[in-house]
């Protein structure tokens, strides 16, 4: 480490610190202290744009407001030190130079989290679910899920995300999550398998934010993954929420559940329960030999689920993520440049949706994946379309994903992914869907973004 670094490295612990004494006295009066601390660690000037933002949302928004009131006041003080520390701190912060400076050096983007699926086995069987193909493959042994992660701490990966399956079916994550006890995890749940026990070891560890799967209320959540299955999630929440264990919630919208997960009695019971944010996703044709169309939202409610999802975070306490409609915001599709998928084979894919890879991981450092051409390949076209409400390479631009597969040799990693370069019935029907969309997203564009993109996006 240069003289240079050293010192900066030293400022920016310096201020850490100050944050986290700030954390161990009063931190909901003295929320202004905290950001202007984190300002003067900030040297991006996109990262610090947006924290800028949401200081003054925070300042102007009675329900951004209430909402970071609620995680200082609620939050178990060594969760909340963790979140800081390893999510903003680590990061954000000192691993980003890490990452610039391979971008800079060789035009290899080091993405900000790394997703991985150790294992597929699962205790329910859900309706849809890509990963029902793949509940008898084998894990990924331990010694090489730690492996991966310390290879990806190494070039400034400090976020990961735990899929499945069902994480905490693989009990051996739990000491991996020790161990790298200075990277922030999100494992995705069913939230079935959160008893006492488990939420006590989550509270103790502090640095495991938990995703729980909510498909709606209780019919609609039933339907798809079994009978029983909303109560056990209410349940496991009030267990999260008791011990001040931070956690979201993670929702795919389909043509059937939209109007149960926008509604105000779903939401509102959610943040009854503790729940501070949630990732909206749009239902994928994705992952079988047989994809289900019927499942996928028309055009009318996919505009819907983004003009409520905003109105739901301006108005509530609730921090909602539209993974298909917010994409403007961080310039269409992260796939491959900002996110990446390690898949239960070990196949890089550029994400959980799209199941192609060039690379595999097995006896291969995880730098050398991106330094391979099909990731450049994807950050060089994206965003694949002018109007980033048409982001996605598989079902608004569906050539993008075949062009780039016989560019780079990229091969299919599952039976669905073969369908989607090969089938014809398969890219007649995504190739009408498209065009479907496509002038419903020409029109919310220019009402939504004012033809003004991000500017447009980040004021309404």
């Amino acid at each position: 480490m240069s003289v240079k670094d050293s010192i900066e490295k030293s400022v920016k612990q310096k201020m850490v610190n100050t944050v986290l004494n700030i954390i161990d006295r009063d931190p909901e009066k003295n929320i202004d202290k905290i950001f202007e601390a984190i300002k003067k660690i900030t040297k991006n000037k996109h990262e610090l744009e947006q924290i800028e933002f949401v200081h003054n949302y925070y300042k102007t928004q009675p329900s951004t407001n209430e909402l970071i009131q609620s995680i200082l006041k609620n939050t178990d003080k060594k969760c909340l030190k963790k979140f800081f520390t390893n999510f903003l701190a680590n990061a954000n912060w000192y691993a980003s130079s890490k990452r610039e400076k391979y971008l800079k050096e060789e035009d290899t983007k080091i993405p900000f989290v790394m997703l991985i699926s150790p294992s597929m086995q699962c205790n329910l069987r859900c309706v849809g679910c890509y990963a029902t193909d793949l509940l008898d493959q084998p894990k990924i042994p331990i010694e090489e899920v730690d492996r991966i992660i310390g290879e990806a701490r190494d070039i400034g990966i400090y976020y990961i995300v735990v899929l499945g399956g069902e994480p905490f079916f693989y009990k051996e994550l739990l000491d991996i999550y020790k161990k790298y006890d200075d990277i922030i995890f999100s494992p995705f749940t069913n939230g079935t398998l959160i008893n006492e026990e488990m939420a006590d070891k989550l509270k103790e560890l502090g640095n495991v934010v938990p995703m729980l799967s909510v498909e709606g209320e209780e019919a609609e959540t039933d339907e798809r993954r079994g009978k029983g299955t909303y109560n056990k999630v209410m349940h496991a929440m009030d267990l999260l929420n008791e011990r001040g264990i931070l956690f979201g919630v993670s929702t795919a919208v389909t043509r059937l559940n939209i109007d149960s997960v926008l509604s105000d009695r779903f939401v509102d019971k959610l943040i009854e329960k503790g729940v501070k944010m949630n990732w909206y996703f749009l239902f994928m044709p994705v992952g079988c030999e047989n994809p289900n169309f019927d499942l996928m939202l028309t055009p009318e409610q996919r505009i819907y689920l983004g003009k409520r999802t905003r109105e739901i975070r301006k108005t509530k306490p609730y921090f909602t993520l539209d993974f298909f409609n917010d994409a403007p915001f961080v310039g269409g599709c992260i796939a491959g440049k900002y996110y990446f998928h390690v898949n239960v084979h070990e196949d890089c894919e550029p994400c959980i949706f799209a199941h192609f890879a060039t690379q595999n991981l097995k006896g291969k450092h995880l730098i050398n994946i991106f330094r391979d051409a099909f990731f450049k390949e994807l950050r060089h076209r994206q965003p694949y379309n002018k109007n980033m409400l048409k982001p996605c390479m598989m079902i608004d631009n569906p050539k993008v994903i075949r062009e780039v597969c016989e560019k780079v040799g990229a091969k299919p990693t599952d039976l669905g992914a073969e369908i989607m370069l090969r089938d014809e019935k398969f890219i007649n029907n995504i190739e009408n869907i498209a065009k479907e969309f496509s002038p419903y997203a020409d029109e919310a564009w220019k009402e939504v973004f004012n033809e003004k993109g991000n500017e447009a996006f980040s004021k309404g």
